[in-house]
């Protein structure tokens, strides 16, 4: 019951709510919000089924040429696979799909990060926010010196917002910042590896020799 402050509650976690939304987009707050879940249930990425498939998609193109994938593009439901495979379809050449899947995958890379970021930032300004209610704190308790009955309990409930502060920024804004770093860093991996498997499938390699190079990105 000691812990519980509404003083320290508003200062520190009304506070940084604030202050964050001062200093984010409104765009990029909303996709932090969209990409939480990510913390508890990453994206399923299925890396080995992607590989399979695009084997298969080279198989189709060996025999039937780039055109016999048209068909496919309606099942794909990953909208990235998506574009990548219409390019194929489309009989663009490697470096433009190279390029402009590259341009997709920075674009997608940034927006996800800068949703991270913003519960960096909030991890950040709540240890400060902290220190401000303590300070805030103990400046009530020394207005009350000349009633030493009262200063025991004002200096415990000043420090309860540096509690506040450090704790909300160690146990939950921090690690949900590195916890969705690492799912964006998963995802960006194997968007690079179906980049790779996209060019493969336009260059007309083996598919042996596609499911080889692919399977390094798996180690």
């Amino acid at each position: 019951m000691a812990l519980i402050s509404l003083e320290a509650f508003i200062i520190v976690v009304i506070g940084t709510c604030a202050a964050i939304c001062v200093q984010t987009p409104i765009s990029v707050m909303k996709h932090a919000l969209s990409i939480l879940p990510w913390t508890m249930r990453p994206p399923a990425l299925e890396p080995e089924r992607l590989i399979k498939k695009m084997v298969e998609w080279s198989n189709v193109a060996r025999k039937q040429g780039l055109l016999g994938l048209e068909p496919l593009l309606d099942k794909e439901e990953d909208s990235f696979v998506r574009k990548a495979l219409q390019l194929v379809v489309d009989g663009s050449e490697p470096d433009a799909i190279r390029s402009i899947m590259e341009v997709e995958l920075d674009t997608r890379e940034h927006t996800d990060t800068l949703g991270a970021k913003v519960f960096e930032g909030m991890g950040i300004y709540s240890p400060t926010l902290g220190i401000i209610g303590a300070v805030l704190g103990l400046i009530s308790v020394m207005q009350n010196l000349a009633d030493p009955s009262k200063l025991g309990q004002g200096i415990a409930s000043a420090f309860t917002a540096t509690i506040y502060g450090v704790a909300l920024a160690n146990l939950f804004f921090l690690p949900i910042s590195a916890k969705l770093k690492t799912a964006i860093r998963s995802q960006t991996q194997v968007r690079e590896m179906i980049i790779e498997g996209m060019i493969s499938i336009a260059q007309g390699e083996n598919p042996r020799a596609i499911e080889s190079k692919l399977q390094g990105y798996l180690h």
